[in-house]
């Protein structure tokens, strides 16, 4: 079992930086690919970013290449999102998920994947 709690959202301003944080608790965090979802109003659950167990493999969404940084801290049992150059799109609840898996490589940009979820955080860009 793994508890998820996402924080750092806010409003900024368009080209504005913002870095979410999720902490996990359990003592399995460093066997879980994590990944980054979102979810704007009116619209469904969309990938942004995952990251491998060790790190080593991270994905996004090519509407955040380049702009956005999944990390994780495995001493922390914390998952970071930076996110750069933000944009009024943007805006959307976002959600860190956990997938736990007997392989250091595992990574998933399929929300169905992940069995665990954090109660989400709201970012707002301002144009």
């Amino acid at each position: 079992q793994v508890q998820l709690v996402e924080s750092g959202g806010g409003l900024v301003q368009a080209g504005g930086s913002l870095r979410l944080s999720c902490a996990a608790s359990g003592r399995t965090f460093s066997r879980c690919a994590m990944g980054w979802f979102r979810q704007a109003p009116g619209k469904e659950r969309e990938f942004v970013a995952t990251i491998s167990r060790s790190g080593g493999i991270t994905y996004y969404a090519d509407s955040v290449k380049g702009r956005f940084t999944i990390s994780r801290d495995n001493a922390k049992n914390t998952v970071y999102l930076q996110m750069n150059s933000l944009k009024p799109e943007d805006t959307a609840v976002y959600y860190c998920a956990a997938l736990a898996s007997d392989y250091y490589s595992a990574y998933s940009a399929s929300d169905s994947d992940y069995p665990y979820w954090g109660q989400g955080t709201q970012v707002t860009v301002s144009s």
